[in-house]
C-alpha cells in the first residue's frame, strides 16, 4: 500500500510517498481502507522532532474511511462507513483503528468531511466540557478561532450551551467566518488588546473558561481575562513554553483552575471513553446538520508537502484534508 513517510525529522520536505505492506490486525481493531486523512499540529510536530508522540514514521493520527476487515469482538461489519482517531499511520491506503473509537459517518458527510471531525471536535469537547466544565450562559474566550479546534470549539459551546462566545484571530476574514458559525464578540489580536475587549464584553467580570492554545506570550492577557474562579485550559504552545518572573499568588488569588492538556498520547481508554461521550451527545447534530465540519483545503496524497506547508503558515479557516482515494 502507499503510505506517507518521513525521512528524517525536519521540514516538509522530508514527507516522501512510500509503499508498506498493509498493517495487521489484532482483536478489537479494525483495518480501514482509508479514503480521507487530516492534517493537524501533531503531524508537525512528530515530522519535526524524532522525539514526537508516534514510534514510528507514517504520520496521521484521524481517518474517514470503510472498514475492509475488522477484528473479533468488534461488532462493526466490513463495508460500515466509519470515522475515528488511530494511533498513528492514518496517512495510509489502510489503517488500523481501534473499534472503541470507530464513529459510524453520518449519511449526509462525505469522508472528506468525517475525516475533519475527529480530533478537532474531541479535543473541542474535551477542553470545554470535561476539563472546562462550560455551563449554560457562561463566558467562553476561545483563542484562534479560525483554527480546527477553535472552529468546532464555537459551534459547540453555542449548540450544547449556549454560551457567550468570544474568540480571537488575526484577520477580518476569520472572524468573520467565527461570526458565521456563533461566536458574540470577536477581537483581532493584531490590533487589539484581547484582555481589555473580554473585560468590555463581560461588564469587567471576564470569562468562566479560557481555551488558550497560544501559551507563554498570552500568560498575562489570559490572566487579566479570566474571571475569579474560571477554568483556563492550555491546549498549545504557538506562543511559547517558558514563563518568567511568574506570581503565583495572582493565579491563587482568582482561584483560576489552570488545567493542561494533550489528547494525542492519552491512553486508549480515555479515547474510548471521550469517544463514545461524544458520540452518544453531539453525533446526532451533524445528522441534523447543527454543527458542520469546516474544510479549508482538500489536497491529494502526492501533495501531502503543500499540506503542511500551508498549516504551517497559518492560512487556514478549518480542517486541511488529504484525499486518499482519487477513484471516489
Amino acid at each position: 500500500m502507499r503510505v506517507i513517510t518521513v525521512k528524517q525529522p525536519g521540514g516538509a520536505e522530508q514527507l516522501q510517498l512510500s509503499e508498506r505492506p498493509e498493517p495487521e490486525l489484532n482483536s478489537g481493531e479494525l483495518l480501514i481502507k482509508v479514503k480521507a486523512a487530516a492534517i493537524n499540529r501533531t503531524d508537525i510536530i512528530n515530522r519535526q522532532s524524532s522525539s514526537g508522540y508516534l514510534d514510528f514514521d507514517v504520520l496521521g493520527i484521524e481517518v474517514a474511511g470503510v472498514v475492509e476487515t475488522a477484528g473479533s469482538d468488534t461488532g462493526i461489519e466490513p463495508g460500515t462507513k466509519v470515522m475515528g482517531l488511530v494511533n498513528g499511520g492514518g496517512y495510509a491506503e489502510y489503517a488500523v483503528m481501534p473499534a472503541e473509537r470507530a464513529m459510524i459517518i453520518p449519511d449526509n458527510l462525505s469522508f472528506e468531511e468525517a475525516a475533519a471531525i475527529p480530533e478537532v471536535f474531541l479535543t473541542a469537547y474535551q477542553t470545554l466540557f470535561w476539563l472546562g466544565e462550560l455551563k449554560d450562559k457562561e463566558t467562553v474566550l476561545i483563542h484562534a478561532g479560525g483554527s480546527g479546534v477553535g472552529t468546532a470549539a464555537i459551534q459547540l459551546a453555542r449548540q450544547l450551551v449556549d454560551a457567550h462566545i468570544i474568540t480571537t484571530a488575526g484577520s477580518s476574514e476569520k472572524l468573520d467566518f467565527c461570526k458565521s458559525l456563533g461566536a458574540d464578540t470577536t477581537i483581532n489580536y493584531k490590533e487589539q488588546d484581547f484582555d481589555k475587549e473580554v473585560l468590555a464584553a463581560t461588564d469587567q467580570r471576564g470569562a468562566a473558561v479560557i481555551l488558550d492554545f497560544i501559551g507563554a506570550s498570552y500568560y498575562r492577557k489570559n490572566l487579566n481575562s479570566i474571571q475569579t474562579d474560571g477554568r483556563w485550559i492550555l491546549i498549545g504552545l504557538l506562543g511559547g513554553a517558558q514563563l518568567e518572573n511568574v506570581n503565583l499568588m495572582e493565579l491563587m488569588s482568582k482561584r483560576v483552575q489552570w488545567k493542561a492538556t494533550l489528547l494525542t498520547p492519552r491512553s486508549d481508554h480515555y479515547k474510548a471513553e471521550l469517544t463514545k461521550d461524544f458520540a452518544g451527545r453531539v453525533l446526532s447534530l451533524f445528522e441534523q446538520n447543527k454543527l458542520r465540519p469546516i474544510i479549508d483545503k482538500v489536497f491529494p496524497m502526492e501533495e501531502v508537502q503543500e499540506a503542511h506547508r500551508r498549516m504551517e503558515s497559518n492560512q487556514n479557516i478549518g480542517k486541511i484534508i488529504l484525499k486518499m482515494d482519487e477513484s471516489d
